[in-house]
């Protein structure tokens, strides 16, 4: 149980598919550890691969039944991966992959003061890519090899907005951004990673922790999540405790 170690720590970085809920339901007991955790004094950051503003993924937690009680703020991959976007880092005229639902990637961003005009265009025009996933999540991957020769060909970087490789949405499995910006990179051509385990969602977390002003000791954070190379190797990157679920 999380309660039997939580005096050892004063924030936790907490993975949420998978860990507080399945893509289709929140887990009750994992909400209320979590709501126990804040009501001791503690801080729970959601730390999240989801390629969306945590704006966007708050409004899931809503339909998903994951209280706000349950947590403090919210970190996500898509909003480290917008930054970078909008500071430029795949160009102005980028090729978007995903489905509608991840267009609110797009939406302007408080946090860049003077960001770039970012038009969405065809693959043939653009000078990047941005990944918010596959356009048919049970696809196998491999049926993008041919635009994804081309673009190799051309130079174009790729925008990773969900490392993750697969995630599993009530029972059935769904192939993610990773899986793609992965073959992207085995065939050649260069991605770029903003979410779990790479360093830029875990920069965002303390930005996020230091806009609660909260005092908090790096030594007593906890990490908890339930993929491996994600959550578990990016705490160990980052030198901090992890709980694998």
């Amino acid at each position: 149980s999380l309660a039997d170690i939580a005096m050892q720590y004063d924030t936790l970085l907490v993975d949420l598919w998978g860990c507080v809920h399945n893509g289709v339901t929140a887990y009750d007991e994992a909400v209320a550890a979590l709501k126990g955790f804040r009501q001791g004094g503690g801080t729970v950051v959601l730390l999240t691969n989801a390629p969306r503003s945590r704006h966007e993924v708050a409004k899931q937690l809503k339909r998903l039944n994951v209280p706000e009680e349950a947590y403090d703020s919210i970190a996500t991959s898509g909003d480290s991966a917008r930054a970078a976007m909008f500071n430029g880092a795949v160009g102005t005229k980028v090729w978007f992959m995903g489905q509608p639902f991840d267009e609110s990637f797009f939406d302007e961003m408080e946090l860049i003061k003077d960001p770039v005009d970012i038009e969405r265009v065809e693959l043939e025009e653009a000078e990047g890519i941005v990944c918010c996933g596959p356009f048919d999540p049970m696809a196998d991957p491999a049926v993008n090899r041919p635009q994804f020769l081309y673009a190799k060909q051309m130079g174009l970087k790729l925008l990773c907005a969900n490392p993750d490789i697969v995630v599993d949405r009530g029972e059935t499995r769904e192939w993610c951004a990773g899986a793609l910006a992965q073959l992207y990179t085995e065939m050649g051509g260069e991605s770029l990673y903003f979410g779990k385990p790479h360093p830029p969602i875990y920069d965002l977390a303390r930005r996020r922790l230091a806009s609660l002003e909260v005092e908090y000791d790096a030594s007593r954070i906890l990490a908890i999540g339930d993929g491996a190379h994600t959550d578990i190797d990016g705490a160990m990157g980052e030198d901090i405790d992890s709980l694998f679920i």
